[in-house]
């Protein structure tokens, strides 16, 4: 499971703030919050991503219908991210006990992968992505997706800098698949906007 060196600075600093924020996690407000965010799991994401690309195809609404697919593709390049760094990366659960070192590992459980967030990586790339198709809702996409990732702090899920982490995630993914669309739509002929 990893060295047995003591937590950085950075690391009780994180502990401190995670703590003073989620002593409310079990409150029947907090659960009540925690269930809504759970749209930002992989499942509920990949069903949102589907659900406007369905939407675009049934109105005939080519531009909703590509932000759907390129909503898919953000969450797939943030899913498959913060995979490759929870493959080698262990962290405790602020939920799971009280060991905020992030350290070199290969544990698959749940209480050990806190970092990075995915939730919070995952709903920023799809949030991301909507807002650059949909500037006028760019405020409200970006506040629900920044909503969703914070409440993962009092929730005890993660701690801040997993947060921090997953979404920096997001982002980058957003940022990457909105290149590698840009790239793949001279080369196709008529190509959706």
């Amino acid at each position: 499971m990893g060295s047995k060196r003591p937590a950085s600075e950075l690391e009780h600093a994180d502990h401190r703030i995670t703590t003073a924020v989620n002593k409310k996690r079990d409150t029947p407000v907090m659960r009540l919050v925690g269930a809504v965010s759970e749209i930002g799991d992989q499942p509920q994401m990949r069903i949102l991503c589907a659900a406007t690309i369905a939407a675009g195809v049934i109105r005939r609404d080519r531009r909703l219908a590509a932000t759907g697919v390129r909503m898919l593709a953000a969450h797939t390049i943030a899913t498959w991210g913060k995979g490759r760094i929870k493959a080698v990366v262990d962290r405790r659960r602020p939920d799971s006990g009280d060991d905020p070192r992030v350290r070199h590992g290969l544990s698959d459980r749940h209480e050990d992968n806190a970092f990075p967030s995915g939730h919070s990586a995952g709903v920023i790339a799809v949030g991301e992505s909507f807002a650059r198709a949909y500037p006028a809702r760019a405020a409200a996409a970006r506040a629900a997706a920044i909503a969703v990732s914070i409440v993962q702090v009092p929730r005890g899920r993660h701690y801040v800098g997993d947060v921090l982490a997953g979404m920096a995630i997001g982002l980058a993914a957003d940022r990457l698949g909105n290149t590698v669309w840009g790239a793949a739509r001279p080369a196709a002929a008529g190509s959706v906007p």
